[in-house]
Order: structure tokens, then C-alpha cells, then sequence
């Protein structure tokens, strides 16, 4: 019995690395998706990261691959000046949230993002985001990020 336990806790020892590592790789690929694709627009070498689908829940942009590379020319054409600083990533699961934010045009305040990106097979294949505005006298000194 003493050999089972020990069996299953090398076999848990060994999994939770793993996971973890599996962890830091989705991290990545969010994080050079969103550098590439929202800063740099840069449609190209975002599309890298993209599954073989790509479901978008943001009702203001257009669903799939080609949805978003639309939108990145929009990006491009409206807002060349365009900045988002990631300020936090967690991971769990297939889930990578970040904590953003985003300044459309230097010298404003810009939104706070909440952008939630499901992956599989270390492939992004579904977004959801909720974007707040950085309001001009907060109601609190806390801060946003």
C-alpha cells in the first residue's frame, strides 16, 4: 500500500510541473498575440496564435480570423498611436485573463480592459472582453491598475 502512495505522489510530483509549464506557455502566447496584434497591428504575426477557429464575444467587433483582422486594420487606419500596457496576466486552465490598459490617442486617460482569451492546444480560439473608462476624479484614490 506504502508503494501505491508513493507511486502516486511521484506521479502527481510530476504532473503539477506540467501544468504549470502549460500555464506559462498559454501566458506567452496571449501575451505575444496581444503585442503583436493590439500594439503592433500587426495582423500577420498575430495570426500565428490563432486555433483554427476564432469565436469573439466583444459585441462591437466582427466574429472570426478575418473579424479580427479587420479590426486590426481599423486599429490601424483609426488609432495608429494606439497603446495597450498589460498590467497583469493570470492563467487557469485553458483561460488567460489579462488586466490592461488601453489609450486610444497619448495624453488620455484611456479604459481599463478585462480581456479573457480561451485556448486549445495552446492555440487562441475565443475572446471576451469588459472595458471600463478611467474616469476623470475617481470617487477613490486606489487607482485602477
Amino acid at each position: 500500500m506504502q508503494q501505491i502512495a508513493l507511486v502516486f505522489a511521484l506521479l502527481l510530483a510530476a504532473a503539477l510541473p506540467a501544468h504549470a509549464a502549460d500555464l506559462e506557455a498559454n501566458k506567452k502566447v496571449v501575451v505575444d498575440f496581444y503585442e503583436k496584434g493590439l500594439n503592433q497591428k500587426d495582423f500577420d504575426a498575430a495570426a500565428k496564435y490563432f486555433g483554427p477557429r476564432y469565436i469573439q464575444h466583444n459585441p462591437g467587433a466582427p466574429d472570426g480570423i478575418e473579424g479580427f483582422k479587420a479590426f486590426i486594420a481599423m486599429r490601424k487606419e483609426k488609432f495608429p498611436n494606439a497603446k495597450s500596457e498589460i498590467k497583469r496576466v493570470f492563467a487557469e486552465g485553458d483561460y488567460v485573463i489579462l488586466h490592461v490598459h488601453g489609450v486610444r490617442e497619448p495624453g488620455e486617460r484611456g479604459v481599463a480592459i478585462i480581456d479573457i482569451f480561451r485556448l486549445e492546444n495552446g492555440k487562441i480560439v475565443e475572446h471576451w472582453d469588459v472595458v471600463q473608462p478611467i474616469p476623470e476624479k475617481p470617487a477613490n484614490n486606489n487607482g485602477m491598475f
